[in-house]
């Protein structure tokens, strides 16, 4: 039988500044979740793919991962491409997608003000992070979007930022068992702005799909 990881609990408190910005969107958003952003996908997975935080007006309204804001087109549709993923995603819990072999998650639960969670802030939350990374049995390959999520990932493994600079594209060994790879984050800003490309993220999601199985 699988062990389950630790949530955090859906009025979390651990972080002040978040709760408090959580509470404020309640009030504007009614309908929405404003709760903790749970993972999903497969724990038995070999790959687990890792966020920065919840978008006011993405995951932290569905309660679902890079669902509901721009940044979950271009994740979900280079994850469906490259057998990741089934189905079409339509920017809702509901759409009927599931992951393949592939788990999600953030590395901070809350939506924090600004998209800026604070360095205590991701302290906060490393815990929860680190029980997915120990409870996925099969875990190979871990995609860190962003600095932040590299940052947390080094963090879960006891390495400081200094010792391995984020840098889009990179493959590096963290241990016997798992590789970490680095990717800008899939956000509206990084794809408008040419950070990133549809073309540069498929090429990081084709290189991963090359390593591991598929059914």
């Amino acid at each position: 039988m699988i062990n389950l990881p630790i949530q955090p609990e859906h009025n979390c408190s651990l972080c002040p500044r978040l709760m408090e910005y959580r509470e404020s969107n309640k009030q504007l958003y009614t309908t929405g979740w404003n709760a903790p952003v749970p993972p999903w996908g497969d724990q038995n997975g070999e790959f687990l793919v890792v966020g920065l935080a919840p978008g006011v007006k993405g995951a932290n309204l569905t309660g679902r991962p890079f669902t509901g804001d721009y940044a979950g087109m271009l994740l979900y549709n280079t994850l469906v491409k490259y057998g990741f993923a089934k189905g079409t995603y339509n920017a809702d819990p509901n759409d009927g997608l599931t992951l393949s072999n592939c788990r999600i998650v953030n590395a901070v639960r809350c939506v924090p003000p600004e998209n800026k969670p604070t360095s205590q802030e991701e302290k906060n939350c490393r815990s929860f992070l680190l029980q997915e990374i120990q409870y996925m049995p099969n875990l190979k390959f871990i995609l860190t979007l962003g600095v932040v999520a590299h940052k947390n990932i080094l963090a879960c493994f006891g390495r400081p930022l200094t010792s391995i600079k984020f840098r889009h594209g990179q493959f590096f060994q963290i241990n016997e068992n798992i590789t970490i790879i680095n990717s800008y984050h899939v956000s509206r800003y990084n794809t408008s702005t040419g950070v990133l490309t549809t073309e540069m993220f498929e090429n990081v999601i084709l290189h991963i799909k090359e390593k591991v199985n598929l059914t």
